[in-house]
C-alpha cells in the first residue's frame, strides 16, 4: 500500500481523457427558440386585446353626477314626506322589490320610516351634494345637505346633513338607505 488509508482503485493507472460529446441537434435549438418567440407573441396579443377591450367602451355605466344624485335623493325625500310607502319600500329593498313575494315587512318598515320623517319635517329639499364616495361602478355613498321645514314649528327652515347609499340598476338610481346626520348637543 503506497498511501495509508488509500483504497485501491479497480482501474489500474491514470484515467483516460474526457470524451467530447456531440452538440445537440440544430433542430432542438430551433424548436426551443421558436416556442419562446411564440410565447412572447401570444403575451403581446393578450395585452393588446385587453387594452382594446377597455378602450372600446366596456367601462359600464357613467359615474354618478351631482344632478342625478340630487334627483334620486329628492324623489326619496318627497316619498317620505308624502307617505308614499311603496316608493320608499321600492328604494329600501335595493333592487329586490319586484321579485319579493311577501312585501308586508317592506311596507311596514317603509311606513315606519316615512311616519318618523313626517313627524320630524313637513318638507325637505336637497340643497347641496357635499361628497360622493364611489364604492363600485354601481354603488355610491352620498353626503348631502337638505333644507327642511320642521314639523309643527314656525321657526323657518333648518339645514341638516344626511347620508344616502345609492345603487344604479337598469338605468334607475335607488336610495337603498338614508341616515340623518345628528346635529344635537351631547
Amino acid at each position: 500500500m503506497p498511501y495509508p488509508g488509500h483504497v485501491p482503485s479497480a482501474y489500474p493507472g491514470a484515467l483516460p481523457p474526457p470524451v467530447n460529446y456531440p452538440p445537440p441537434p440544430r433542430r432542438r435549438r430551433l424548436l426551443v427558440g421558436g416556442l419562446g418567440a411564440l410565447v412572447v407573441v401570444l403575451a403581446i396579443a393578450l395585452v393588446v386585446s385587453i387594452v382594446m377591450a377597455t378602450k372600446r367602451g366596456d367601462a359600464g355605466p357613467p359615474a354618478l353626477s351631482n344632478a342625478s344624485a340630487t334627483t334620486a335623493i329628492q324623489g326619496y325625500l318627497d316619498a317620505l314626506t308624502k307617505g308614499d310607502d311603496e316608493t320608499v319600500a321600492r328604494n329600501n329593498s335595493c333592487g329586490f322589490y319586484d321579485v319579493v313575494t311577501d312585501r308586508e315587512t317592506d311596507m311596514t318598515l317603509a311606513k315606519l320610516g316615512s311616519d318618523a320623517f313626517r313627524r320630524q319635517y313637513e318638507k325637505a329639499t336637497v340643497a347641496t351634494i357635499d361628497k360622493i364616495v364611489t364604492w363600485s361602478q354601481y354603488q355610491y355613498q352620498v353626503l348631502f345637505t337638505m333644507r327642511a321645514t320642521p314639523a309643527g314649528r314656525s321657526q323657518g327652515s333648518v339645514q341638516r346633513q344626511g347620508i344616502a347609499q345609492l345603487l344604479v340598476q337598469d338605468g334607475t338610481i335607488l336610495v337603498c338607505s338614508y341616515l340623518p346626520r345628528n346635529t344635537g348637543q351631547f
